[in-house]
């Protein structure tokens, strides 16, 4: 793909000046290298959406981040609480220390939050990962998504598809920067060598291209018993002709399967704890199959050439599909058939895969995206 040139800095940043809101794990991952491209002037704000010290604090460390500001009253609120407690710390965090520019990713409720409290006082908003459109009015992300997009002042269009989306939704080209996907350097960076990756199977007893490695945590898969029930009774079928099934089990699934009497599914299933980043990389790179509802997962299989079936109505994410990587599929009998379908291909698939550029660019977005933030932050005019 094409991507925006790396542009000339005018001017750097003062320390601690960029302010990068998150509150979610995968924008942790998402927006580790762009805060290591910052350097000293990144000051992570963390809103606390879905915090825990095990989890998001092994991230942090994983990924080599600085300790975060962290909010607190978020995690555990409706979406709409969530928004508003987030709100008004990060109102008043820039009101008593005020950052040049404000930077956030994709389309969580944190992703809103920050982008309004940097409207509210006026600060420049970077909003990386701009443009995915799923026109699924369905999708909370999807509001988020475009509410931020109109807000921001700098919009980093991961591919040509999402820059497109942003103009024809009246979006000025000058706001738009076609800079590439995180992702793809950041999944370079930390899969594990094939020493670490062999460990990997042998600690989970796997062999390589010889299991499918799937997670489910969102909403339309986990709310309801039948939807449940379909993706799991779909992967234990899966499990039954003869290749182990390895399943990450999300809080929310995991709380899920137990209300809904589900753990005889559950049983046929190889399940195992949240995975570490670099460790779920390492499993993904040799799975005969991934099976997942994540939009992250959409885009880290087209950097490590592995297939992707996606358990969900729609996707922001078409890239994917478009490539040869991913296909969406229902959970139930469609998700079963599917899977056989590319499991009887054997070797060819992931070699065709392997041979496949990913759509997400050429592994220097981060690079872009800090070159591009101190011209937004001289260009604009600061509020008081």
């Amino acid at each position: 793909m094409t991507v925006h040139p790396l542009p000339r800095t005018p001017r750097e940043p003062a320390p601690e000046s960029v302010a990068v809101v998150l509150g979610t794990r995968p924008e942790l991952v998402k927006l580790a290298p762009l805060v290591h491209a910052l350097g000293p002037a990144a000051r992570l704000v963390h809103t606390g959406q879905h915090w825990d010290e095990a989890l998001s604090g092994r991230f942090l460390r994983e990924l080599g981040l600085p300790a975060p500001q962290l909010l607190t009253g978020v995690g555990g609120r409706p979406r709409a609480g969530q928004i508003a407690v987030s709100l008004g710390q990060l109102d008043a965090a820039f009101a008593d220390d005020r950052p040049a520019a404000v930077v956030v990713q994709g389309d969580t409720n944190a992703t809103l939050a920050g982008a309004l409290a940097a409207n509210a006082r006026g600060i420049p908003l970077v909003h990386v990962e701009a443009g995915l459109r799923s026109h699924d009015r369905a999708m909370p992300e999807e509001h988020n998504r475009v509410m931020v997009d109109h807000l921001a002042d700098l919009l980093c269009a991961a591919t040509p598809e999402n820059a497109a989306e942003l103009r024809a939704e009246g979006i000025a080209g000058d706001r738009i920067a076609l800079t590439g996907n995180t992702v793809v350097e950041v999944v370079r960076d930390r899969l594990p060598d094939a020493a670490g990756r062999a460990a990997l199977l042998a600690r989970y007893d796997l062999t390589a291209d010889g299991y499918l490695l799937a997670t489910v945590h969102r909403p339309e898969n986990t709310d309801t018993a039948g939807s449940l029930a379909a993706v799991l009774g779909a992967l234990a079928e899966l499990a039954a002709d003869g290749r182990p099934v390895l399943l990450p089990l999300h809080p929310r699934t995991r709380a899920a399967a137990e209300r809904f009497g589900l753990a005889p599914l559950l049983a046929r299933l190889r399940v195992v704890d949240p995975l570490g980043y670099a460790e779920f990389l390492g499993l993904a790179r040799h799975a005969a199959l991934l099976v997942s509802d994540s939009g992250g997962v959409q885009e880290e299989c087209t950097v490590l050439g592995r297939p992707l079936l996606v358990v969900r109505r729609s996707t922001e994410r078409p890239e994917a599909v478009t490539a040869g990587f991913a296909a969406l599929v229902s959970p139930g009998p469609e998700l079963v058939a599917a899977a056989r379908a590319r499991l009887v291909e054997g070797p060819a698939l992931p070699a065709r895969l392997a041979a496949t550029p990913s759509p997400y660019g050429d592994g220097r977005a981060a690079e872009r995206i800090a070159r591009l933030i101190p011209g937004l932050v001289s260009a604009l005019p600061q509020a008081a």
